[in-house]
């Protein structure tokens, strides 16, 4: 990605958190995070984030969507001792489907990313809307995507490993690749 694409992502996202009270310090704003995956299309398969706080025990994270934006499909593993990253995710602004492991009731909101097809496996669909809820145990295969206006999702969860994430789609790249413009 480009040090431009970043810059402006991020300030769509700390946009998109002001628009609905949640103010971010100017530190916050410029350390916005912004993934997209080695996979070239942020504006189809990325995710922006906040981490507020990330210890051994702990950690608090803003998930910025932009409309129909998708985070590929990840599980948590276990990392030593811990058995892997328990996480809740709870809706605070528009649509996300949450995809877990599971039944499936047929059909999906969501609109896999053209391409990516057969890196989407788990289809057990959990629609949350602001002020709803849902934990997803640690070593669960997941992905999510926002509804046509974005979504922010607060995340609460034990130590975040980013790094020891495993994604379905082999080509995935957790840690940002940034390049100057």
């Amino acid at each position: 990605m480009k040090r431009s694409e970043v810059v402006a992502a991020q300030h769509r996202a700390a946009d998109m958190l002001d628009a609905i009270g949640i103010i971010l310090t100017p530190q916050e704003r410029e350390h916005v995070e912004v993934a997209e995956f080695g996979l070239g299309k942020l504006e189809l398969q990325g995710l922006q984030l906040v981490t507020y706080i990330n210890t051994d025990r702990y950690c608090a994270k803003e998930l910025v969507l932009f409309p129909n934006q998708t985070c590929p499909e990840h599980l948590h593993p276990p990392v030593g001792d811990d058995p892997g990253k328990t996480e809740t995710f709870r809706c605070r602004h528009g649509v996300v489907y949450l995809y877990v492991e599971g039944g499936n009731g047929g059909t999906i909101q969501a609109e896999v990313p053209a391409g990516s097809e057969s890196f989407y496996t788990v289809f057990h669909e959990i629609e949350l809307h602001p002020g709803q809820q849902y934990t997803i145990p640690p070593g669960t295969k997941h992905w999510f995507q926002a509804g046509e206006t974005g979504a922010i999702v607060s995340e609460f969860s034990s130590t975040s490993r980013d790094e020891f994430d495993i994604f379905t789609d082999p080509n995935v790249v957790r840690i940002p690749v940034v390049t100057e413009d």
